[in-house]
């Protein structure tokens, strides 16, 4: 097989999911980030604190619409963000005269860390890119970024995820911790 041949793909796309699937995980996902947000805008907001970020909207993703993946995990929803942000945090300390240099260095070596630790979670990417990239509100947090927004609001959404996610009887999450 040529390099471009291994580019089409070798199997079907995943079958649909059944209609019951897509109302728990819309469910989950709209009771999940209206946690995460009002908390936000109503609490924390005013007082100059934050508890969203960009990334919770792709783990809301994951963690309620994929709820077997094992990208979805508790494990790798908390290790994942938190991993990743003492990692953005970090490279913005040292990197930030390059930012350029520091979001890469930032979603690398969150990565690297994640597949070392066993939790790997996507959105982390995101999460340690929103530490070199997220502005002076969020640069001014430093190593507090981790605790909140990113702790905080992950652990939100774990706990919404637990309670809606095993609601129905043919859904079950998680599938390890």
């Amino acid at each position: 097989m040529t390099y471009f041949e291994k580019m089409r793909g070798h199997t079907q796309s995943p079958p649909r999911v059944g209609a019951v699937e897509i109302v728990w995980s819309g469910i989950g996902s709209l009771l999940g980030m209206a946690a995460v947000a009002l908390i936000h805008f109503q609490m924390l907001d005013p007082l100059g604190h934050m508890l969203i970020i960009g990334s919770f909207g792709a783990s809301a993703v994951l963690i309620y619409g994929a709820v077997r993946s094992p990208l979805a995990q508790p494990r790798n929803l908390m290790g994942g963000h938190l991993l990743s942000a003492v990692v953005g945090v970090t490279a913005l300390r040292l990197l930030g005269g390059h930012p350029w240099l520091a979001a890469a260095v930032a979603v690398a070596a969150a990565i690297v860390l994640m597949h070392a630790t066993k939790t790997l979670h996507p959105p982390g990417g995101a999460t340690a890119l929103i530490a070199v990239i997220g502005g002076e509100s969020v640069h001014n947090l430093g190593y507090l970024y981790v605790l909140m927004p990113v702790g905080m609001g992950a652990a939100v959404m774990l706990l919404i995820a637990l309670l809606i996610n095993n609601i129905p009887k043919n859904r079950r999450y998680p599938e390890f911790w």
